[in-house]
């Protein structure tokens, strides 16, 4: 089978588990759902596994054209001769990315299958998941901004309906219809942002191709004006804003908790929220024109990395402490971007992968386990109750604190590398944001597994180890985490087959192979990775005095003061765009509901019909059946005629 026949094959899975669920999957029973969903997802990461090994040039898989544009003018008045056309691209970016969605997918699929079993809406449930995938690879193979947005609108859709998947719930006085309305609404405004862009884009080169685009910027030499390129860039980086969870579109990527825990790692891990990160990748020859729409970035990234960490010091639900995780991880993705350091971006997003769907999938089976409590107050011992899971579990945690020789220790130090070669400061910034990261992780750890158990008997008693389709997930997530670090590992470590993954990113993807890289030396790599090494181990042996010697515990709200106070609280971010945003917008609506809606357009309608039902009832009157009435009227009539002729001659 030709590569082209299996692009179309790994798109067309997934969609066709979701339609076969969707309409019979009510029908069948919950295992054979389960495995359609699941068996689709697994092939199609077994074919992007054969298109990794067998692809070495970019090459477009064309479909069709969706519309011609030949009517259509530039900014020069200018008839542009162009299609928006439905095609698909292979080369090293998108190969890679569609094996993270499908491979991490289908791991997540699997557990699924475990962590839902008991749920009436099941085969809806996996419809979802496979759209949602489908959705993604749409949004990774595309070979134009047009089939990126198709994508893009298509992953905003699935995530509202997972994460108001169980819409009647309510957690914690907020119902999970409203957190995906939320999640929604916050992404919408970054998406017009991209649109902008997209028609600045169009409007300016004619084109939505990214071949065609970086020829005309790279080989052609065409140069807009810098207001041009700020626009461009800007808009793109807004609609990454909205989908990756930067300031101030990032509130929405905590409230997404309240779907069910696979959704949470397949959003926070793999999938959604790395759209904005590919989006700025692929788009890295509008971004290097750009330095003043990168030193935005970069310090958007920095600001969210560091709040977001700091949120999650003090943060007591499990799933909230990953998410706040998530956002601060983002961050420093954008930090990366917004240097120029691409391949460590996509580096890093590789492993944060690995190890976020490992400790959300984790955090499903403790929460599986302690019959759906979330509150790590309550938890405590459980390393004797759920061996597997926290054995896995406790390897996430040493991977995204930077552990030495796990995979989130490279990743993040590549990243940390390029920050001291950038500006200094920004480094020292980057290790207080790396530094609460390890803090919060090994606060989670110490107080959910280790301890004595502060739950209630009845949860006590309830106490197991997750299923094997749950614990298997977890098992091959935590052996990636271990040794993801491989696929990139700096020179220092081994002379032959360093950097890897850059080597190939930057093979045939357009843009990353004209930009060129720079690396520290042996001493100041070995200094770095020192450092690092240091940190990590002195909040860990620390985090084991507080949590474990001492056997301190999280505090009650009440008892919360100061800094504490604020961590817990966010920031008061959601009570501030309340305050600013939703508060005056809801009195609008009801102004206008009141005033526009209700006094005018429903008075005037209903008084438009109230008009024709009074005339009606006069003309009623006329139609009485009485024949002395008819006789009345025709004489009335021939009397006013007798006198209309008389006065008119």
């Amino acid at each position: 089978m030709g590569a082209d026949k299996i692009l179309l094959t790994i798109l067309a899975l997934p969609l066709i588990g979701a339609l076969i669920n969707g309409t019979l999957g009510k029908r069948m029973p919950k295992a054979i759902v389960g495995a359609i969903a699941t068996g689709v997802m697994f092939t199609a990461f077994a074919l992007a596994l054969t298109l990794f090994g067998s692809v070495q040039k970019q090459q477009l898989v064309h479909l069709f054209t969706m519309l011609d544009l030949e009517d259509f003018k530039d900014v020069n008045d200018k008839l542009i001769d162009s299609k928006l056309n439905v095609r698909f691209v292979l080369d090293s970016l998108s190969i890679w990315m569609t094996l993270i969605v499908t491979g991490v997918g289908s791991l997540i699929h699997l557990f699924s299958m475990g962590y839902m079993s008991h749920d009436k809406g099941y085969y809806k449930f996996f419809t979802y998941l496979n759209l949602f995938i489908f959705a993604m690879l749409i949004l990774v193979l595309g070979s134009n901004y047009f089939m990126l947005f198709f994508g893009w609108e298509g992953v905003g859709i699935c995530s509202y309906l997972l994460i108001g998947f169980h819409y009647s719930d309510v957690q914690k006085g907020i119902a999970n219809s409203v957190a995906a309305r939320k999640a929604f609404i916050m992404n919408r405004i970054g998406d017009l942002g991209l649109l902008i862009g997209l028609f600045l884009i169009l409007s300016q080169f004619g084109t939505l191709e990214y071949s065609e685009l970086a020829d005309k910027l790279l080989i052609d030499k065409i140069e807009p004006t810098t207001w041009m390129m700020f626009g461009i860039t800007a808009c793109l980086f807004i609609g990454a804003t909205g989908k990756s969870a930067q300031i101030p579109l990032f509130t929405w990527l905590p409230d997404a908790m309240a779907g069910p825990t696979p959704v949470s790692a397949l959003i926070h891990a793999a999938t959604m929220v790395t759209a904005g990160i590919f989006l700025v990748v692929r788009s890295n020859f509008f971004f290097e024109m750009a330095p003043m729409t990168q030193g935005i970035m970069l310090y958007v990234g920095l600001a969210t990395s560091l709040v977001a960490a700091f949120i999650a010091l003090r943060q007591n639900d499990i799933k909230k402490v990953l998410a706040y995780s998530t956002v601060s991880q983002l961050g420093l993705l954008f930090v990366a971007l917004g240097m120029g350091a691409y391949t460590a971006a996509m580096f890093h997003v590789t492993t944060h992968a690995f190890f976020k769907a490992l400790l959300f999938l984790g955090s499903g089976s403790v929460i599986h386990a302690m019959s759906d409590e979330q509150d790590i107050r309550v938890m405590g011992g459980l390393k004797k109750y759920i061996p597997i899971t926290h054995i896995t579990f406790l390897i996430g945690t040493l991977a995204i604190a930077g552990f030495p020789l796990l995979s989130g220790f490279y990743s993040k130090d590549e990243i940390l590398a390029h920050a001291v070669m950038h500006n200094p400061m920004i480094y020292v910034v980057l290790m207080l944001s790396v530094a609460m990261t390890a803090i919060y992780m090994f606060r989670l750890y110490f107080l959910v597994f280790h301890g004595n158990f502060r739950g209630s008997n009845e949860q006590q008693h309830h106490l197991h180890e997750s299923p094997l389709n749950m614990t298997l997930p977890l098992m091959i997530l935590a052996v990636l985490s271990v040794f993801g670090g491989i696929l990139n590992l700096p020179g220092v470590v081994m002379k032959a087959g360093t950097h890897w993954m850059s080597h190939y990113l930057e093979h045939n993807t357009r843009g990353l192979e004209l930009i060129e890289t720079h690396h520290l030396s042996s001493s100041q790599a070995m200094l770095l990775m020192g450092g690092a090494v240091l940190m990590t181990l002195i909040i860990l042996f620390g985090s084991f005095i507080v949590y474990v010697k001492r056997a301190s515990l999280a505090k009650s709200d009440e008892k919360l003061t100061a800094w504490e106070l604020a961590s817990n609280k966010k920031l008061y971010f959601d009570e501030i765009y309340n305050f600013l945003f939703v508060k005056p917008l809801e009195w609008i609506s009801v102004k206008i509901h009141a005033f526009v809606e209700v006094l005018a357009l429903n008075k005037s309608v209903y008084g438009f019909a109230g008009l024709i039902g009074k005339t009606g009832d006069i003309v009623r009157k006329w139609q009485t059946g009485v024949v002395s009435n008819y006789l009345f009227w025709m004489v009335l009539g021939v009397i006013s005629l007798v006198v209309y002729y008389l006065i008119k001659f």
